[in-house]
């Protein structure tokens, strides 16, 4: 028994310790334009918390993520997560690229597909 959690321990380290700085790329908060016209700003927060256990939670464009997974694969941290109000869900998945992030929104009840980037930092209420 002793020798098996010798063995188990530095594997069980390595895949939760070692994750942690490309984590701090994707999580904490980000502003996310989603202007349509470029001579109209149209800007909303986006806060994730990516969780041990591979989950998301945080809240984009002032909604609650209710479910969501976070994953580090082929070179890249990327996260899926939905949100909802009161016309249906929207299905979001944010990748970061460089010192950003580039995602796209599914609003399935509206039926649209909206591509959009979010740069770090705050929205002042």
């Amino acid at each position: 028994m002793r020798s098996m959690l010798l063995f188990a321990l530095p594997l069980l380290l390595a895949a939760t310790g070692n994750d942690m700085p490309r984590r701090a790329q994707l999580a904490g908060d980000w502003v996310v334009d989603l202007s349509v016209k470029p001579n109209e700003p149209y800007t909303r927060p986006m806060q994730l918390e990516l969780k041990d256990d591979g989950t998301v939670a945080g809240l984009f464009y002032q909604s609650p993520i209710d479910a969501g997974r976070w994953k580090i694969d082929r070179g890249r941290i990327c996260a899926s997560f939905r949100t909802h109000d009161e016309r249906g869900p929207y299905h979001s998945t944010a990748c970061v690229v460089g010192d950003g992030v580039q995602g796209q929104t599914w609003a399935e009840a509206r039926n649209f597909l909206f591509n959009w980037n979010a740069v770090r930092g705050t929205i002042a209420p």
